[in-house]
């Protein structure tokens, strides 16, 4: 911890002018960025008595190791400078916007000769005309999907506009008129640019004068006795209308503003802003802030601002901007705003009327965006701590099981036995602490002898450890020299094995044979989801609807997963395995080379050891060590598809080819090897 006047500035070196601040840490990382009026004044609030700080001011003095700044001409230049740094540095002191994902907004391309209606996201583009943001994709969609019935604007890909021109065959959309076509000639370059401004004018809010001259051309066509006409164009007024309201008018028609309100905590607070064009509410976004520094409501605003117009120009930045409070200063901002802009914004606190109602409606917006975020955070952490009540309840358990080890065993047909471990720790996975076992005390298919054999060799070795270090062990103890942890050195409070009544009495054998009676056993049956106890006639059912069920189901799972995918692995090495790989002494190279010389590991079984020193690379000495070991290798039975009885073809190495089995699923290929989790 730094002592922040052990890089204070001498009297009379800071600048009594606008500016921008940093703060460095020891390792020269930006850690916090601020602008000032007067630079002066605001870097001597940092370096006054710790104990009269904010706490979050302290840490953030008390971390960096020194500051810096730059003087500007004029506070417009310090507030686009701090936005500048932020982006650049991404202090960690700063505030922090989370969940501000890439919202969608409705783009017309109109710098392409044929203009292109779509979804758009992230930096825009010159030449494009936005609408939006929207919260959802599927709501530009399905507005867009209502008006190209009106408003027939190309909304393909080059690719496939370009495949159209060169087929001369439209797309779906050209057939069922709600595509005009430009790619095969239908309507001209004019014709098409035309139909894209009308879109635009309409998502612009100018609704009113266009569905009024769509109904006076629907009443000429009907005095003229076109009646087909006019029922096109009375669909055109529905899809029209039934596209406006999904946007509900809350402000005069003129109106286009912004409204921003705050939610707030001491630790948190939540920004939403609403986009009104035309009188109509055409977009929505949210940000979550973590207040990381000492913070006031409006200066979130100010942070908002900078987020939300930073990368914005034109009429993308609105003439009006209404705030629940305003940046100190504020003419500065507002500066910023009209700059950007390019024309007059105004920034103010709506006070009465339909302004002012729309501005609760965003305010209620923010508290439950805030409320929701803390219910996110808490649902977590909540469920799984009632899991784990619930299953320490529903076995008996003096407390809630922090730990818990699950086994699994897989096999084919009593081939390639195999076992998993997962763990599992306050509810969440620990992949690092998965282990794989290879079942070495037998041969064939039991899975009680199995299941006895990895828990009698798991507390083994958490008994070996245990006597290492001592009851009272601590975390470094518990470390290899590496300083990763030992394979068993840490006891769960639960083993679950897969299984019923026989694996549950396997495990609790194994564990009463080392002198184990701390730690609590049971088995989850996969056909009724029954848990089972040792020593008892009955299982234990939990609810359907349990936490506590779900998170065992999950752990039973996650084992089966783990050990299906081992064995999986297991079995296609053996499938590759060829008579070669026992031949001392020859490698990969040499390998190929036979290969290619003889074409099969069958022709090479009858050739002599005189044809098989015309290898390159192969002596005598080597030639009758090859052809001692494949006359006393036996030729491998073939091996068989499970799921089609087909019988697989002998490669050119030796090994068995591969078929399909079920479609999509390779049998003979099994699921690659998970780096996680160790043999043993």
């Amino acid at each position: 911890m730094a002592d922040p006047s052990s890089y204070r500035p001498r009297p009379g070196e800071i600048p009594d002018s606008p500016g921008v601040y940093k703060f460095r840490d020891e390792h020269r990382r930006v850690i916090y960025v601020g602008k000032a009026k007067s630079l002066r004044q605001r870097l001597a609030n940092y370096f006054q008595d710790l104990a009269g700080l904010h706490p979050r001011t302290r840490t953030m003095v008390t971390t960096a190791a020194s500051v810096e700044w730059t003087v500007v001409s004029t506070e417009v230049e310090a507030l686009q400078l701090e936005y500048s740094w932020i982006k650049e540095y991404d202090p960690r002191f700063n505030v922090k916007y989370r969940d501000d994902k890439s919202y969608p907004s409705l783009a017309v391309t109109m710098n392409e000769e044929f203009p292109r209606v779509q979804v758009m996201r992230g930096h825009k583009k010159k030449g494009v005309r936005y609408f939006g943001p929207y919260a959802h994709a599927w709501a530009i969609r399905d507005t867009v999907d209502l008006l190209l019935r009106v408003f027939p604007v190309r909304t393909c890909s080059a690719g496939v506009f370009k495949n159209a021109a060169r087929t001369g065959r439209p797309c779906l959309l050209g057939y069922i008129g709600k595509c005009s076509a430009p790619c095969v000639g239908r309507v001209s370059e004019e014709e098409h640019r035309e139909l894209a401004d009308e879109f635009c004018d309409f998502m612009a809010g100018r609704t009113g004068t266009y569905i009024r001259r769509l109904e006076t051309r629907m009443t000429d066509a009907a005095e003229e006795m076109e009646y087909e006409r006019a029922a096109r164009l009375r669909d055109d007024i529905e899809a029209l209308k039934k596209a406006m309201e999904k946007n509900a008018v809350v402000l005069a028609d003129a109106t286009d503003a912004d409204l921003m309100a705050v939610a707030e905590d001491e630790l948190e607070a939540a920004v939403q802003i609403f986009h009104v064009r035309g009188g109509r509410v055409r977009g929505q976004r949210g940000w979550v802030t973590d207040k990381v520094e000492e913070v006031t409501t409006a200066a979130l605003v100010e942070h908002a601002l900078q987020q939300l117009y930073g990368e914005e120009s034109g009429d993308s930045v609105p003439k009006e901007v209404l705030v629940p409070a305003l940046p100190d200063p504020l003419e500065p901002v507002q500066q910023w705003l009209t700059d950007r802009r390019g024309a007059n914004v105004s920034l103010r606190i709506p006070q009465r009327g339909d302004k002012r109602a729309l501005m609760e409606t965003v305010q209620r917006n923010a508290e439950h965006s805030l409320i929701l975020h803390k219910t996110k955070r808490a649902s977590d952490l909540t469920t799984r701590s009632r899991a784990l009540e619930e299953i320490a309840e529903a076995l008996g358990l003096d407390s809630a099981p922090l730990r818990i080890e699950c086994y699994d065993i897989s096999h084919l047909q009593g081939d390639d036995v195999v076992a998993s471990m997962v763990v599992f720790e306050d509810g969440l996975q620990r992949k690092g602490e998965y282990r794989r076992f290879q079942i070495k005390g037998f041969e064939g298919q039991d899975d009680v002898r199995s299941m006895h054999e990895v828990i009698t060799r798991r507390f083994r070795r958490y008994l070996a450890d245990k006597e290492k270090t001592g009851e009272w062990a601590d975390g470094d103890e518990l470390k290899d020299e590496d300083g990763r942890p030992r394979r068993f050195a840490y006891p769960p409070q639960l083993v679950v094995v897969d299984g019923g009544q026989p694996q549950v009495a396997a495990a609790k054998r194994a564990m009463d044979e080392l002198g184990i009676d701390d730690i609590a056993v049971c088995g989850l049956a996969k056909r009724l989801e029954e848990v089972w106890l040792p020593d008892e006639d009955d299982p234990v059912v939990l609810p359907r609807t349990s936490e506590g069920l779900y998170l065992l189901q999950r752990v039973r799972d996650e084992a089966h997963r783990f050990a299906i995918t081992y064995q999986r692995a297991k079995r296609a090495k053996r499938f590759r395995a060829s008579p070669l790989d026992d031949v001392p002494g020859l490698g990969e190279t040499r390998k190929q080379a036979l290969i290619k010389h003889f074409g099969s590991v069958k022709k090479l079984r009858s050739a002599t050891i005189d044809q098989i020193c015309e290898v390159p690379g192969i002596g005598r000495k080597t030639a009758e060590t090859i052809a001692v070991a494949l006359a006393g290798a036996a030729p491998a039975a073939p091996a068989v598809n499970t799921a089609t009885g087909e019988i697989m073809e002998e490669t050119e190495d030796g090994t068995p080819g591969t078929t399909t089995g079920a479609p999509g699923e390779p049998v003979t290929a099994g699921a690659p090897d998970e780096r996680r989790g160790q043999e043993t």
